[in-house]
């Protein structure tokens, strides 16, 4: 690890925390990822021996553990939390824009969406079909009171609901950026089909961890 030669608490935790990718793996972990495909998947961008690498140095470090069941955070982990959501914070109120092309990638948006429903009024399966307007795929969410599955290829279930909308509206929404009932009324977001899913699905959706940050700076 690459050191700055200067004797400081923030010099410290610039030193554990500023290598690229680290705060990522942290802010997934605060918000529910245990297992390393669970964070492969959310961070696509990073190979994965860097991250093995990256778990490596904030077990070393003491701000995670590791054992049979995957990745959880220590109590040094966890009090990372008020940073990691003061960056939120600060990201939403001098740093975030309208999203860049390079990163609405889809698939990444549906695995993280597919973590964020609340399946506990589901007494049985119900199926969820993503239309993204200006992509050329479609997805699923098989939803079942046990959790909610991604798919990338028809599972072979009846459609419940179809949810369309382009991809960077699909994003501003779940970031909290622009209201989902809003644009689901306004026609940015479309969800039809079997209207108790319909009329579930909004309340289901929990949106970002984040959301509740970037509302209350556009608020």
């Amino acid at each position: 690890m690459r050191t700055y030669g200067q004797y400081c608490p923030i010099v410290r935790a610039v030193e554990l925390l500023g290598d690229r990718w680290t705060l990522l793996i942290v802010r997934d972990m605060l918000t529910g990822a245990t297992r390393f495909n669970e964070l492969a998947r959310g961070l696509p961008g990073l190979s994965r021996p860097l991250l093995s690498r990256r778990l490596r140095q904030l077990g070393k470090a003491g701000v995670l553990t590791r054992d049979g069941g995957g990745y959880h955070l220590t109590r040094a982990g966890q009090d990372l939390k008020p940073l990691v959501f003061g960056l939120a914070d600060w990201g939403a109120r001098h740093a975030f824009g309208d999203p860049r092309p390079d990163e609405l990638d889809p698939e990444v948006l549906l695995w993280w969406m597919h973590r964020r429903i609340d399946t506990d009024e589901l007494a049985g399966r119900a199926v969820l079909q993503v239309d993204i307007t200006d992509r050329p795929k479609k997805y699923w969410l098989v939803m079942e009171p046990t959790g909610v599955s991604l798919c990338f290829t028809d599972p072979g279930f009846d459609v419940d609901a179809v949810l369309t909308a382009d991809i960077a509206t699909l994003y501003r929404a779940w970031e909290g950026e622009i209201d989902l009932l809003g644009a689901m009324h306004d026609g940015r977001v479309t969800l039809t089909g079997t209207a108790w899913l319909v009329r579930a699905l909004p309340r289901w959706l929990l949106l970002s961890p984040i959301a509740p940050n970037v509302r209350a700076v556009r608020a």
